[in-house]
């Protein structure tokens, strides 16, 4: 295995790449407010002219994203474009893929939101087993265990009602720290043998929306920072993109050899370590 190059911060990096990739939750903030120095780095990074991505496995559509982000703290101006898995998926389902005027949906979301179906013609079902199909967008592991989705959705894996995750992440960051997230209880449907089919990172579909959406360059120039081997590191491997991992998130605790053994066990190692989203 290679062996990831460590740097004190992004200033080591500002003239190799021309567009940065970067994760939302656990690189740029925590839920409840921006890491440090990473408000300040983002600001250095667009004096350097550096094109900003927000690539996000959040099932929310990009527009709530952004209000979150403004209300942390953050400006609108900071980034060229902010994509969501949630917003992919969105515009594929809008161009006719998976969804169809009509269709019953059982929507699993968080704080209420239904703008992942908000204009696509489907009918919201209150029973996963009266659904035509099941889309998963959010997690509120912070509110129930994981039985109240095994019970949710168990007539529905076993009925064979498909089910799409917009959200891969198996852990989130909320208020209470690191809690189950919606790739999580996807995993949970494929294992009562249900039918998943998955939008996001680590999923080459969104790298390649976002690559097209920001003027297809140079991948040799492009560079992905992320807190998850499995998501971000694997995703920006699978994608030909160079990839730092930050040592923020959700295995903000763990030592280098534990890292390592996360590196082997999903087959993805980052080019660079770096200690979070600082300018240094």
């Amino acid at each position: 295995m290679k062996e990831p190059v460590s740097l004190p911060g992004i200033a080591s990096l500002i003239d190799r790449f021309d567009v940065f990739f970067l994760d939302q939750f656990g690189v740029l903030h925590d839920g409840a407010a921006p890491y440090p120095g990473a408000l300040q780095c983002l600001r250095m990074m667009r004096a350097a002219g550096k094109k900003i991505v927000i690539l996000s496995n959040s099932g929310k559509r990009a527009a709530e994203n952004e209000k979150r982000m403004v209300h942390l703290g953050f400006a609108p101006d900071m980034w060229d474009l902010f994509l969501s898995s949630g917003e992919a998926a969105w515009r594929m389902f809008a161009d006719g893929g998976n969804f169809k005027p009509g269709m019953k949906c059982f929507l699993i979301s968080r704080d209420n939101d239904r703008s992942a179906i908000s204009g696509l013609g489907v009918e919201a079902v209150e029973d996963a087993a009266l659904a035509d199909v099941i889309l998963l967008t959010a997690s509120e592991g912070d509110r129930f265990d994981l039985e109240h989705y095994r019970q949710m959705l168990a007539a529905a894996a076993k009925s064979g009602i498909p089910c799409i995750c917009t959200n891969p992440d198996k852990i989130m960051l909320t208020r209470e720290g690191p809690k189950f997230g919606a790739g999580r209880i996807a995993e949970l449907y494929e294992e009562r043998g249900g039918r998943v089919t998955w939008i996001g990172k680590p999923f080459p579909a969104i790298y390649e929306a976002a690559l097209k959406a920001i003027g297809s360059p140079l991948k040799s120039r492009v560079l992905c920072i992320g807190d998850s081997p499995e998501h971000d590191i694997a995703g920006a491997n699978g994608a030909g993109l160079a990839a730092a991992m930050v040592r923020t998130g959700i295995h903000a605790g763990m030592s280098d050899d534990e890292l390592r053994k996360l590196y082997v066990q999903h087959s993805a190692v980052p080019d660079f370590i770096l200690p979070g989203l600082v300018w240094q």
